[in-house]
């Protein structure tokens, strides 16, 4: 079997900085897209939970998306929360994304690294 591994995009920080790792990389099949924030133009955006949610998982799909995967490609989600008592806000706008068959996920609470609320990256597989 051959497995072709490359990146998918570069990764941009805040104030437009390189970082040092692909938005995503291919192999066989499978897509790995590196954690999201809800970043735009470089910049942390958002106030609260809910719309923070919406933009880093509208960041993570856009990856998907511009990769050649679809949304129910997508297999499994990792998400980190800043504060635990978002759990339940964050879980209603997953379910608004995934709806009735969404995909394996691990979440759990922890600083981030970045002034945000939430990080989200995924893995995604497609027969090649």
């Amino acid at each position: 079997m051959t497995i072709i591994r490359h990146g998918v995009g570069e990764g941009k920080g805040s104030g437009g900085r390189k970082l040092p790792f692909a938005k995503a990389t291919e192999a066989a099949g499978w897509l790995h897209v590196s954690g999201q924030t809800p970043m735009r133009d470089g910049e942390i955006v958002g106030h609260g939970i809910v719309e923070q949610a919406r933009i880093a998982i509208e960041n993570m799909l856009t990856i998907v998306r511009d990769a050649g995967y679809q949304p129910s490609d997508i297999m499994r989600v990792g998400v980190w929360l800043d504060d635990a008592r978002d759990f339940w806000s964050f879980n209603a706008v997953f379910e608004s994304y995934f709806g009735d068959h969404p995909p394996a996920r691990c979440c759990v609470q922890s600083p981030m690294v970045v002034d945000c609320k939430i990080e989200v990256d995924c893995i995604a597989y497609k027969a090649p």
